[in-house]
Order: C-alpha cells, then structure tokens, then sequence
C-alpha cells in the first residue's frame, strides 16, 4: 500500500470517528416537535388523482417543465409523449414512467425525472366547526382522527370537547377528543378521502346561587354534577352542597353529586343553614 493511499485511509477513519458525537449530539439536541413532527403534506406517499396540480421537469432540459392539472380521466398531457395516465400512482412513481416513456421514444437517453405536487384536489378529509383552522387537510399517508385534527389545530376553546365524523362509506360517529389520545385505537380510526370531521360549539349549563363563580360553562362528555359546580370554582363560604336545586327543560330534578348533567341544567347551589 502507497504511502499516500495510507493517508487517505487514516484521514476517512479519523473524520467517519468525529461524525459520530456530531450526530449523537444533534439528536439530542432535537426539540420534541422536530421528532414528533408529521410528514409535509405530498409526500412520497401521496396517490395523485383527477384535478392534482403537479410539476413535472427533467434536469437539465427547459424545454420539459410543465405544470399541468389531471384530468378527470386520470391522465395529464405532456410535452413530446402527449397524454400519459397519472392517477392512482405516487408522485415517484409517474416519475419512471414519464422517464421510460421519454426513453422509449428516443427524445432522451437517459431523463431524470422530478415530479412535485403543485395543488392537493383529489385526496383530503373536511375539517369544519369550532377548530383552529377549518379547511381541506391533504391525506398522503394513512392519519387517524387525532392527527388530523392536530394538523387543523384542534379544537377551539368554545368547540365540544367530541368531534363527529361522518366517513365517506359507513355510519356516523361521534368520537370524544380525550379518548383520541388517551383510548385503544379503536377510539381513534383512519381516515379516508372523502371523510369529514366537524367539531360543533360546545353545549353549556349555568351554575347561579351561592357559588364563588356563578355564569355559564362548556359542558363536557358524563360531566357529574359536582364536575360542574367545581367548574364555578365551587361552592362559597356560604352555600351548601346539601342544598342544591336543578333545572332541566323547565322542571324541577334531583341529582345526586355522581349524577350526569345534561345541557341546559341550571344549578342553583342554595346557602346553608347556620
């Protein structure tokens, strides 16, 4: 072995050595969210379909560089080869064929194809309601409920604390957030194009009487009634949980403490007796 051929050796050994604490170091350095983060949307994953915007280019040649819309028959019209099916294919995946197409009639030898999504109008899942930001949420991947809902923000202060989602194909659900995250996975399903989520305003009860903090409050899933008075900070140094009167439809109720209180009950949490 030369003597320069030696170096090279020791000097690649040495730097490959270095790399490792770098890298071991930039992963611990790594905030939750740049771990946690959920894939950019279009990814290589993503299945193009009828009204896609994508970009198509071959390196090095401007004369190949169209931005074209699928058509409703799954194909998009392109320079030299004409029509070529897209749909139902990932964005690397057209890209060969555009190659091989281009190869096999002889306008270039050897094409390098790069195919980016331009606009999502195929694959994505309704957000609407009391979320942050209501919209069209792309799908290139399998998501389930509770991502979906992360990439919109989630729920809004004065959104219900259940979300009901209505697939394109079977019944209606209504799925409390909380069990999204804290529940087996059959409490969080997959989504599917086609599917919509809407998160609708939260119902509310009123709490008035001798109570530190009387007024209405957001309802929540099998909320008991001493839930919903610890809502209003609790009864003051004069009420009584003994002496609470509730209000449903009009009409006069007895709830124990552990009983579910329904949207539209007024509590009125009456003074004790000294």
């Amino acid at each position: 072995m030369s003597v320069l051929r030696r170096l090279a050796l020791a000097i690649a050994c040495a730097s490959a050595v270095l790399a490792l604490p770098l890298a071991a170091t930039a992963q611990l350095d790594a905030s939750p969210g740049d771990v946690a983060a959920a894939p950019a949307p279009g990814g290589e994953s993503y299945i193009l379909g009828p009204d896609d915007e994508i970009q198509v280019e071959v390196l090095g040649r401007s004369d190949f560089n169209v931005k074209g819309r699928i058509m409703r028959d799954g194909s998009i019209e392109l320079p030299y080869i004409g029509a070529l099916a897209a749909a139902n294919r990932t964005p690397k995946q057209f890209g060969r064929e555009v190659e091989k197409a281009l190869q096999a009639a002889g306008y270039f030898e050897h094409p390098i194809v790069s195919v980016e999504v331009a606009t999502y109008a195929s694959r994505y899942v309704t957000v609407l309601g009391y979320v942050a930001h209501p919209g069209l949420v792309p799908i290139d991947r399998n998501y389930r409920v509770s991502e979906v809902l992360a990439r919109v923000g989630g729920a809004t202060p004065e959104g219900a604390d259940y979300v009901n989602f209505r697939p394109a194909s079977g019944a209606d659900r209504k799925l409390v957030i909380k069990e999204l995250a804290v529940g087996d996975l059959s409490q969080d399903p997959f989504v599917s194009p086609g599917d919509k989520l809407y998160v609708p305003k939260a119902e509310v009860f009123y709490l008035s009487g001798q109570v530190r903090s009387p007024g209405s409050y957001a309802i929540t899933s099998d909320m008991t009634l001493l839930e919903a008075i610890s809502r209003g900070g609790g009864v003051s140094q004069t009420g009584s949980l003994s002496h609470v009167k509730v209000t449903r439809q009009g009409q006069k109720t007895h709830l124990k403490l552990t009983d579910k209180v329904q949207p539209g009950d007024v509590i009125d949490i009456g003074e004790r007796l000294f």
